[in-house]
């Protein structure tokens, strides 16, 4: 039973933990049989954690033994995106730079899986401080592939987590999302992202003593990647809530109130009007067609609210916040690693003090627009990318592909900028690469994208794990 362990859900997984059926041991060291043999192919998980795994597991058997109860991730192991902190680890960010920088503690998510039994079993890669592009590639730890074309970017940043959970590394993997982080690399590897509503899970994005500047505290959210939207589910539950940790997260109930059926879910295949893939299109218009089999409402809308506000702003705040430590930044970057940033600073120049100040106004009359919006239509759906996956490193080659690539993700960034939900779901293969779309909700109602994003899966099934393809 061992080898098939590694292909079980993580609800799965956990069940038979608790049940006696397998012990923690036994299941973590088949994910590490499993990263042994793809990851060297991959190059999705970076700082392999296999003896402490392994005691953590011991950890879990005992604890059975002895009759206590088991959480409702007994056992499962996880990767841990090189931003975020796992205690007695160097948290990288992919820097040569920090390559000594180790955790004095787990950052909150970490702490919250492993008190549900999850266990930590690496690192995974991103690219360089998270500022070196959407392509996978790290100054530290090279290029990750996309386990389904090496001709193809896995994504990112998240894009180590979206691999290395696809290729059967591991069941659940933690990013974090700022415009599309988490749900680009769940799109182009084939599995389900959740980027939750800003202030939904606790985090902490310090590098160093000193917090983040405005625009990293309100646009970066932790989400997990997994291979089913069950065990999104799973992980979501385990995550959500206030914690003294974050003062940003809210004690908001994890299930909403229940809303009038049908759900009203508006369908936007081309976000802004600016061009979408026939794939693309296709695949938004397939999942509608399974909402509607499932009962749900859909409504084509001609465009979501304040597109090209939303980009414009979002682009000129985090630009500005760039440029005041660009200097310090960018020799971090390694070679090339600077490209990514200068081409969108290129694009939108810092502005001064009183104009940010403007532009903090302007977010917030965005975000009313969009809760008028989402108060009519509960769920959006639309794509994650409006192209097909690219190719490694294309988004930082020149200001044209540049701009290709910041155009095809547009409403990954503009719903970060607003900060709500929203849960990537697959819709199936094409030509040998799985394509997905994005379910947007209410504010706190991730309960509503994860429902309706099941309604997809149901329609599509599930696509990994998958063996490494050349």
């Amino acid at each position: 039973m061992q080898n098939a362990l590694w292909k079980m859900a993580a609800r799965e997984q956990a069940a038979a933990v608790r049940d006696g059926e397998v012990t923690a041991v036994e299941l973590v060291d088949a994910h590490l049989e499993r990263i042994a043999e793809v990851n060297p192919a991959v190059n999705a998980v970076t700082q392999l954690l296999a003896d402490r795994a392994r005691a953590d597991a011991a950890g879990v058997d005992r604890r059975r033994a002895a009759g206590e109860e088991l959480g409702p991730l007994a056992g499962v192991p996880f990767t841990v995106k090189e931003s975020t902190a796992i205690e007695g680890v160097p948290t990288t960010y992919g820097a040569e730079r920090l390559r000594d920088s180790v955790a004095r503690a787990d950052a909150p998510p970490v702490s919250q899986l492993r008190a549900a039994g999850g266990i930590p079993i690496g690192h995974s890669n991103m690219p360089t401080l998270i500022l070196a592009g959407i392509h996978t590639r790290s100054e530290l730890f090279g290029d990750t592939a996309n386990p389904w074309s090496r001709a193809v970017t896995p994504g990112g940043t998240s894009g180590g987590d979206g691999a290395a959970v696809a290729s059967g590394m591991v069941p659940l993997g933690l990013g974090n999302d700022s415009g599309g982080s988490v749900r680009i690399p769940a799109s182009f590897c084939g599995v389900a992202g959740l980027k939750p509503t800003y202030g939904r899970f606790a985090a902490d994005h310090r590098i160093g003593p000193d917090d983040p500047s405005l625009a990293a505290q309100v646009l970066v959210v932790d989400g997990p990647l997994a291979r089913t939207v069950g065990d999104l589910r799973l992980a979501y539950e385990v995550l959500a809530g206030a914690d003294p940790r974050d003062p940003r997260a809210v004690p908001v109930a994890a299930y909403g109130e229940s809303l009038e059926r049908p759900l009203k879910v508006a369908m936007v295949t081309d976000p802004g009007g600016q061009g979408v893939h026939p794939v693309v299109r296709k695949a938004v218009e397939s999942a509608a067609d399974a909402l509607r089999e499932a009962g749900y409402e859909v409504c084509e809308v001609a465009d979501v609210p304040r597109l090209d506000d939303a980009l414009e702003v979002y682009g000129r705040m985090t630009l500005t916040e760039f440029a005041s430590t660009w200097p310090l930044v960018k020799p971090l970057l390694g070679e090339d690693g600077h490209r990514y940033i200068e081409l969108g600073m290129a694009r939108r120049a810092p502005v001064e003090l009183r104009e940010y100040l403007r532009l903090t106004g302007v977010r917030l009359g965005i975000r009313r627009d969009w809760a008028a919006f989402l108060d009519e239509y509960p769920l959006v759906l639309g794509p994650v990318f409006t192209d097909p996956p690219f190719a490694p490193g294309e988004e930082a080659r020149d200001a044209e592909s540049h701009l290709r690539v910041q155009t095809a993700l547009r409403l990954c960034t503009a719903t970060s900028f607003v900060g709500v939900p929203s849960v990537a779901v697959p819709t199936g293969v094409v030509d040998g690469l799985p394509y997905g779309v994005q379910l947007i909700g209410r504010s706190y109602r991730e309960d509503l994208c994860l429902e309706a994003a099941e309604a997809v899966e149901r329609r599509f099934g599930v696509l990994t794990p998958i063996d490494p393809r050349p």
